[in-house]
């Protein structure tokens, strides 16, 4: 069979409040997020593995809140000024610890929002008591923060997120299928994230229909022990 070109085409991730699928692993942080303006100190932590959907909920917080996103990759040069008062979500803020300058920034741009009376969310696979910080000042008011987890996916939440990242693909994967994933994968963001790369990447190059089949040869391929 002739093998099919695969193009690693940019994929539009869907990230509307309609678009996200409520359980009861990720109800609470849902919850926390629509009731922004209640949080304790007008900040939030919201942590939870890769892939689990915190990007997902900072789009709908930016939504709600009018919020500024920024990434601990934007911290250097900052001007935190230019964000008093305002909403600001800082992505993958765990990515600071060890490092003094964004340290220091983060630390600015924590006082700049809520002194000027903005609110912080900020995102990471862990707790900010956890985070190895330096810098006594930050640690102190990062690990004062109210703390919302996504935990890992029950059956119904793994199964929507592999619809969803399908159809990020512009996929309409068979019912049959889903369930074949979701008993046989990894209860994992990531691994439904890798499989569904992995399905897609296969049937564009083997030419196969996207099915039980292919899945099957897929996992087979990559537990042989199986």
């Amino acid at each position: 069979m002739a093998r099919q070109l695969a193009f690693d085409l940019p994929l539009r991730e869907a990230r509307g409040r309609g678009d996200f699928f409520v359980s009861e692993s990720n109800a609470q942080a849902l919850a926390a997020i629509e009731t922004w303006a209640a949080w304790p100190g007008r900040k939030l932590a919201l942590v939870g593995p890769a892939g689990a959907g915190k990007s997902h909920l900072v789009a709908v917080w930016a939504g709600l809140a009018g919020a500024r996103v920024l990434t601990a990759d934007d911290l250097p040069g900052l001007d935190p000024a230019a964000f008093e008062g305002q909403n600001v979500a800082l992505e993958d803020a765990e990515a600071i610890a060890g490092t003094p300058a964004l340290e220091e920034a983060a630390f600015h741009l924590h006082n700049a929002v809520l002194n000027g009376g903005g609110a912080l969310l900020v995102t990471a696979r862990r707790a900010p008591a956890r985070w190895p910080l330096a810098l006594p000042d930050l640690a102190s008011r990062m690990q004062g923060m109210p703390v919302v987890a996504i935990t890992p996916p029950d059956e119904a939440l793994l199964a929507a997120v592999l619809v969803k990242l399908f159809a990020d693909r512009q996929i309409d994967p068979p019912e049959s299928l889903i369930r074949y994933l979701v008993a046989r994968i990894d209860r994992s963001f990531d691994a439904a994230r890798a499989v569904v790369a992995a399905l897609d990447a296969a049937a564009l190059a083997e030419g196969r229909p996207l099915g039980i089949g292919l899945a099957r040869d897929l996992l087979e391929r990559a537990d042989p022990a199986d």
